[in-house]
């Protein structure tokens, strides 16, 4: 139990340290939630907190073959462009989805001056702590 419990933590150290990793002045990302889902083996629903200062963004980037995630804007507005698509402006308490593979070639705060927060919810494999490549 101790040991299951030990490993649990340290993967989720693990995965804070490479969700956290691409941090910059423009954007924050903290992992706020990480669980196994009971009923889909090998799966887990990871929470994603990114926080976008005024004119913020985020490079162009994918997420594991394996994510699902339902994006929500908490606060402001985000501008989001999904495999080549229009890009969209999604205000605070408005949703979008990405799939399994999608391109993310924008993410930015639509505003330059007031700041704007989002939660991704990823469903991805357990075993997976690398949660966004980003593009040199």
């Amino acid at each position: 139990m101790i040991r299951t419990f030990l490993c649990a933590t340290a993967l989720v150290f693990a995965s804070v340290a490479v969700v956290m990793a691409h941090d910059g002045d423009d954007e924050k990302v903290t992992l706020v939630y990480d669980q196994p889902l009971p009923n889909v083996p090998g799966k887990s629903m990871k929470g994603v907190l990114v926080e976008y200062a005024p004119g913020g963004t985020s490079p162009a980037h994918t997420h594991p073959k394996s994510a699902f995630i339902y994006a929500t804007v908490l606060e402001g507005a985000i501008a989001s462009q999904v495999n080549g698509g229009p890009v969209t402006v999604y205000h605070a308490g408005e949703s979008f989805s990405e799939f399994p593979g999608d391109h993310h070639g924008v993410s930015e705060n639509a505003s330059k001056t007031e700041r704007a927060r989002l939660l991704a919810v990823f469903v991805v494999d357990t075993n997976e702590t690398n949660l966004t490549t980003y593009e040199k």
